[in-house]
């Protein structure tokens, strides 16, 4: 083998070199093909839009779970007079269950309770207000006492989002 070819192997290999194991390098820009950039810009919009259909769907299923965890702690404070200590224990519980999930402070259980009284209907919730991240939710429920303001807040964030 002359020296240049080991040198070349070289360069295009990365890692312990052997003559069974080589990684490919990518070629240089200006050897592409023509229409290479313009494909390239279309998977990664296709990408970007994916990514973000994802989390805004991963959002909504997180507010709506949100909505049924306050749904079920209000429905137990008004049937069985749950208070802020079985809350605490709830917590605690819910952290040690979900290690890799946050969220389950108390702070936020009361939130997920306050935030079902705002919005005791789970098709609006579903509708317009899972729609908007949860921290949005909280701004407008901390802000804004009468939920006609809240909806139309909601609706005009959710328009805004769609036009990003």
């Amino acid at each position: 083998m002359s020296k240049k070819s080991n040198t070349e192997n070289f360069r295009k290999s990365r890692g312990r070199s052997r003559d069974d194991a080589m990684f490919p390098v990518p070629i240089s820009k200006d050897e592409l093909p023509a229409d290479y950039f313009g494909v390239l810009a279309g998977i990664k919009e296709r990408i970007q839009s994916e990514r973000l259909r994802v989390t805004l769907s991963a959002n909504a299923a997180m507010v709506l779970l949100y909505w049924d965890i306050g749904k079920v702690i209000l429905e137990r404070q008004e049937k069985q007079g749950w208070g802020a200590k079985v809350i605490d224990r709830l917590s605690c519980d819910l952290k040690t269950s979900f290690m890799d999930m946050s969220g389950f402070s108390p702070r936020n259980l009361k939130y997920m309770r306050k935030f079902v009284e705002s919005w005791p209907d789970r098709e609006i919730v579903q509708r317009t207000v899972a729609q908007i991240p949860w921290r949005s939710n909280l701004a407008l429920l901390d802000k804004l006492k009468d939920s006609k303001t809240r909806l139309w807040y909601a609706s005009n964030s959710i328009s805004k989002t769609k036009v990003l």
